[in-house]
């Protein structure tokens, strides 16, 4: 059984042209990672949560266009 997280079998294999398709549902696998990480912290740390947020709407704010 081959193993991922081997270097020397990884440069063995051949790069293969991801289509659209898999590039998008790989993308769409990080971000909704991504998004429960954050939701994880934000319940972890409600204090530093709730300082970001503030943070983020002072910027939004004082944003100019």
């Amino acid at each position: 059984m081959p193993d991922e997280h081997d270097p020397q079998q990884r440069r063995e294999r051949q790069p293969q042209p991801e289509s659209d398709a898999d590039r998008r549902r790989r993308r769409a696998q990080f971000l909704r990672e991504l998004h429960e990480a954050k939701a994880l912290r934000d319940r972890v740390q409600p204090r530093r949560a709730r300082a970001a947020r503030m943070r983020q709407a002072m910027r939004m704010r004082t944003f100019r266009w």
